[in-house]
């Protein structure tokens, strides 16, 4: 009786799924009773199943013609006019006789087999449900709650309780959320792992920024202006270059907005990511130039088989065209598709009164002369120029480290001036 209580009960959870619909749900309901009877009589022919997904309940109608006694040759299909007329006395034969099944005649093991298989089906139609819904939102933002935290990513679920998912390499670096927060991202991918559907969000990729910038700027979103490309470094710098075909919009000035209001929002969402807007242009040396903002270029020399660039600029101006931890630089190659060198002009430094950094190779590991040319001194008063504390901030190297080198360098002035 226990079991029967519980298939009960079932029927009246069926009307609390808010994932299936009314068709589908008494869809998966008569398969899954048809299947049982199947099962048990050899044929579900005859039998008709009523489902009220309002009221949580199920009923089981059986069908059968009145044929004369001893001529019943299936059970299933016929019945006697003597055992027709024990059901109701006005029946004759050729009629159809309809009668309820009674969940009682279901054995214990019956019942239970069927409540797991409705189960199953459920959780299988939901899960499609879900992938179906969410491939097609692939590259959409979505907003969702946070529902678990953890050191390697973040479960979140949206408005139909519907869980995802947030990898820490899909946060940017200053992300901090608990539970219940609200977050915003995009739907990177959606697959299918052992049956059940994984969604995966990113709030690193490029096209969550530009989606942000379809929200916040009505002309981008109507096509007016064009986003041409996006490059990222997530927290710390973007570029973005755009364009409009029509001259009477400023693109850069519309994206940015009046005193950056368009902007604003969207470097608050990216935990203030620096983001440079750029014109687009098809000539290389411009689109150079204007990549490598703030910092301003003397000159430029493209070897366009190579896909290379050497600019040159004054001396004061290196650091600017190398940006924090070198990402101005990098992010002007990528949104370029070039390789970027920088030159000071000859006439900034006299090589007679200095000593290029590649000198001291024996001394210093070459990686730390990377980084420090990567922030624009490549030789031993350019190092000098600064303090320990900026070289070790703008080249991203240990103080400790830096100390070290400014030893060695200022080592080598003294033992010239000996």
């Amino acid at each position: 009786m226990d079991t029967l209580n519980n298939l009960i009960d079932t029927f009246s959870e069926f009307k609390e799924f808010k994932n299936i619909d009314r068709e589908a749900m008494m869809r998966i309901l008569s398969d899954v009773f048809k299947a049982m009877l199947a099962k048990k009589y050899g044929s579900d022919e005859f039998f008709d199943i009523i489902v009220n997904i309002d009221k949580g309940d199920l009923e089981i109608y059986h069908t059968r013609t009145v044929v004369e006694d001893g001529e019943v040759e299936d059970d299933l299909a016929e019945i006697a006019y003597s055992d027709a007329i024990k059901i109701e006395p006005d029946f004759e034969v050729g009629d159809e006789v309809t009668e309820i099944v009674n969940y009682h005649e279901f054995g214990r093991r019956e019942i239970l087999a069927i409540r797991q298989n409705l189960q199953a089906k459920i959780q299988e139609y939901e899960k499609e449900n879900i992938y179906l819904k969410y491939k097609d939102k692939v590259g959409e933002i979505i907003n969702a709650e946070v529902s678990q935290s953890w050191r390697k990513e973040i479960i979140v679920v949206d408005e139909e309780g519907i869980e995802l998912v947030l990898p820490k390499a899909e946060q940017i670096p200053a992300d901090i959320y608990k539970k219940g927060d609200g977050i915003r991202a995009i739907v990177k991918t959606v697959e299918n792992k052992n049956g059940s559907p994984v969604i995966t969000l990113s709030r690193t990729s490029e096209i969550f920024l530009q989606r942000l910038f379809e929200q916040e700027v009505p002309e981008v979103c109507d096509g007016l202006i064009t986003i041409r490309k996006i490059v990222r470094e997530p927290g710390q710098r973007a570029k973005i270059a755009v364009e409009s075909y029509d001259d009477r919009i400023d693109p850069v000035g519309a994206c940015v907005g009046m005193k950056g209001s368009r902007i604003h929002g969207i470097v608050k969402e990216l935990r203030n990511e620096n983001i440079d807007v750029i014109n687009f242009t098809t000539k290389p040396d411009l689109f150079i130039t204007r990549a490598l903002s703030p910092a301003k270029i003397s000159s430029i020399v493209i070897h366009e088989a190579k896909k290379l660039a050497e600019v040159y600029m004054e001396n004061d101006q290196v650091s600017l065209a190398i940006g924090k931890g070198g990402y101005n630089i990098k992010l002007a190659g990528r949104l370029t598709g070039y390789d970027i060198d920088v030159y000071r002009n000859s006439d900034e430094v006299d090589m007679e009164d200095d000593v290029d950094l590649v000198e001291f190779k024996d001394e210093i590991d070459e990686w730390v002369i990377e980084a420090l040319k990567k922030m624009g001194c490549d030789t031993a008063k350019n190092v000098l120029a600064y303090t320990p504390d900026e070289v070790a901030t703008r080249a991203d190297l240990e103080v400790e480290t830096v100390e070290e080198v400014f030893r060695i360098l200022e080592a080598e002035f003294a033992e010239d001036e000996n």
